[in-house]
């Protein structure tokens, strides 16, 4: 409606001027055979007619300039509300997928799709379709106003846009081609930037600046030779329609002269058939830039539709809400890596029963860390079963299943914010004292306080600013903080030293003994009072048992324990 109202009044312009062009002709003749008293009135008579039709025009343009910015509200805002409610969309999409997408797609790729990849939909879901509206409704209101005005030298002024349909046509597939290949090219960049970024303490200790340097100017190099092919595309297409605009103007005042000749027409209507080719010279000079927005958003939707068709191969139809025991079985299971083909586990078969404490000791890449991702249904096994009190862990609820095991990882993964928010990220509800408390039992209460702000410190990017040590109690801090069933602490102590860990562990020992408890190490001296001991190899279980039983076996744990307690 916006639209078409300030369209309406758009059209009105050029009618009015030519009327008023058309009296001001009239007039001129009256003037030169009027007597020489009679002239005076004419003048008059003339500039008032002159000033109404120049108020009726100030009018229009004020109305016209109403309509349109209504017409911008209306659907850029549209567009808006409709980019927030996609990037929502893909962000809580990507919140469902499970490590297996992360594993094989580069965040600065997902970034790219997130953010760039929306902006362009956004583009033409907003200026797009609002230049192509008024596109549209334009060019069949004018038209019908020429074709009203004179069929023939309507035609000739239409006599270039076959010429350009065809261009636009060939154009746009080169431009929806150059655009798909630029937005690949994007997501490249910002992965190689997001990784030199993440790991920017090893580029620096390598001495690989320059080189990482270089790596991106590769990649930015093709990005620009992408880029310019595509800006040669829309800068060839610009002269073009502007070419045949003025052709166009060329025909209408040479045909248009001819009829004002033959008196078929007045001078008015030159001016007025003038007015309204250039009324069309910016929408039809837009259709090759809203083509290129076109084209950009059909190849960013085509990205955006991949990411939102990708389904978590990890899922979960138990919904019910219950509390878990902590009875674990591993029934023959065995786990493969899709992307690497990779075996990390080989017909792995142990129980562990409620409140019980189990190690799991062995070389690099024995299978470990596997058992813990398997247990958080970060992977699904690819032969066998996992039980947990009694229930495949396929049928169970996968958010209780996370919500009640706290898990420590290899890597201790800290956000952006202060100290008690790390802590408290274990859970909300968390008091101040509730953060000191378990703060201390990971035993970095004491570092905590000597921090600047102490529990209100930044702790920077991935926990840049602290140790890992620091990082490492942490992040027990939060995983004993949600008072889970099931303890799983993978090699979550390796930078801390023995007393501190022997502190940690203590509070494992007596203030969680009711607790499952998981504690994969390559420390066998801290390994005396677990109820069974794991020790793996090649995604096998080589040996098992208790302490004594293992030292009796005088296996590889034997063997790890004595050269350990000579270092000690």
């Amino acid at each position: 409606m916006f639209v078409t109202g300030s369209n309406y009044f758009g059209i009105l312009i050029p009618q009015k001027i030519r009327e008023a062009l058309d009296i001001v002709q009239k007039e001129l003749i009256n003037y030169k055979a009027a007597a020489a008293g009679d002239k005076t009135l004419l003048y008059e008579k003339l500039s008032e007619t002159l000033l109404y039709f120049s108020l009726i025009v100030i009018g229009f343009m004020i109305l016209k300039g109403v309509l349109m910015y209504y017409m911008r509200q209306t659907i850029i805002v549209m567009s808006r509300l409709i980019e927030y409610d996609q990037r929502k969309e893909i962000y809580a999409h990507l919140n469902t997928l499970d490590q297996g997408f992360y594993r094989r797609n580069k965040t600065g790729d997902i970034m790219a799709r997130i953010s760039e990849d929306v902006s362009k939909v956004r583009n033409y879901l907003g200026p797009g379709i609002l230049y192509g509206i008024n596109l549209v409704t334009l060019f069949a209101m004018t038209i019908y106003a020429m074709v009203k005005v004179n069929l023939e030298l309507t035609l000739y002024a239409l006599l270039p846009l076959p010429f350009l349909s065809i261009s636009i046509y060939y154009v746009s597939k080169l431009i929806n081609e150059k655009s798909t290949a630029i937005q690949q090219q994007l997501s490249k960049l910002n992965s190689v930037a997001q990784e030199a970024y993440s790991g920017i303490r090893v580029v620096k200790s390598y001495v690989k600046e320059d080189q990482f340097v270089r790596h991106f100017a590769s990649e930015s190099d093709v990005y620009m030779d992408r880029s310019l092919q595509l800006a040669k595309v829309e800068a060839w297409f610009q002269p073009l329609i502007m070419l045949l605009i003025a052709v166009s103007t060329l025909l209408v005042v040479l045909m248009g002269g001819y009829q004002v000749y033959a008196g078929k027409l007045t001078p008015g209507n030159i001016a007025e058939f003038i007015l309204y080719v250039n009324m069309l010279t910016w929408p039809v000079t837009s259709i090759g830039w809203i083509a290129s927005i076109v084209q950009e958003a059909e190849a960013s939707q085509k990205r955006i539709n991949e990411l939102l068709e990708t389904n978590s191969e990890i899922g979960s139809s138990n919904n019910d809400d219950y509390q878990l025991n902590g009875d674990i079985v591993f029934q023959n299971v065995s786990y493969t890596y899709p992307d690497t083909g990779v075996q990390a586990l080989k017909n792995v078969s142990f129980t562990l029963k409620s409140g019980q404490k189990m190690a799991i000791l062995g070389r690099t890449a024995s299978g470990k860390s596997t058992i813990a991702d398997l247990l958080l249904r970060i992977f699904d096994p690819t032969e066998g079963h996992i039980y947990i009190d009694g229930k495949d862990i396929k049928d169970h609820n996968i958010h209780i299943i996370r919500q009640q095991v706290g898990y420590v990882p290899q890597d201790a993964f800290l956000f952006s914010d202060t100290v008690a928010s790390n802590i408290a990220f274990g859970k909300e509800s968390s008091t101040q004292e509730d953060i000191k408390q378990y703060a201390e039992f990971a035993s970095v209460h004491e570092d905590i306080e000597r921090l600047p702000q102490g529990y209100d410190t930044l702790v920077g990017e991935r926990g840049v600013t602290l140790s890992g040590g620091q990082k490492q109690r942490i992040a027990i801090a939060r995983a004993f903080i949600k008072k889970p069933e099931i303890v799983i602490l993978d090699d979550a102590l390796s930078a801390v030293d023995s007393t501190t860990e022997q502190k940690i562990l203590g509070y494992l020992r007596d203030a969680l003994h009711e607790k499952t408890s998981i504690v994969i190490t390559h420390r066998a001296n801290n390994l005396l009072e677990y109820d069974k001991i794991l020790v793996m190899d090649n995604g096998e279980i080589v040996e098992s048992g208790t302490h004594d039983e293992l030292i009796q076996f005088n296996g590889f744990y034997a063997s790890v324990y004595d050269h350990q307690l000579f270092q000690a």
